[in-house]
């Protein structure tokens, strides 16, 4: 990732399916670059985490990845919130959408997100996404720092 140079790359994970949680932590970890993933199951807790973040440019994530289709409150509801609390300007959100579910992607962008990408079915798919993620936003794309 270009600006941090050694540190870390901060991921927030919203996803409250126990799989796909377990599968992108620890396709994080088999990356070469250095990640730390915090996961949160529900967007309640994930608005709290970049609100806070939104006031302290030290603190909170690098990237959100989001997963569309969470229980209690749905993916798309999340974005729209980051977007009413302007939160969302200073990190890149990644939403993880259901193969063909091309009305997601379309609200994903109306809302804000950075990229809608596919959610993975298998375990290679879930390696691909974590390489893809890593080889895009935290090898090629300036992400913000420090700038509240």
């Amino acid at each position: 990732m270009r600006g941090r140079c050694n540190d870390a790359v901060d991921v927030l994970l919203v996803a409250d399916d126990d799989e796909t949680s377990s599968r992108i932590e620890a396709e994080f970890d088999d990356i070469a670059v250095k990640t730390s993933v915090q996961v949160v199951s529900n967007g309640t807790e994930a608005l709290r985490i970049l609100t806070d973040a939104a006031t302290d440019s030290s603190a909170g994530p690098d990237l959100v990845l989001l997963d569309r289709d969470l229980s209690r409150t749905d993916g798309l509801e999340l974005l729209e919130a980051l977007a009413d609390e302007a939160v969302l300007g200073r990190r890149p959100v990644l939403v993880l959408a259901r193969p063909g579910d091309s009305e997601a992607v379309r609200e994903s962008y109306r809302l804000g997100a950075n990229a809608s990408l596919e959610k993975p079915t298998d375990a290679e798919g879930y390696t691909e996404l974590v390489e893809a993620v890593a080889e895009f936003w935290f090898r090629r794309a300036a992400l913000p720092v420090g700038d509240g």
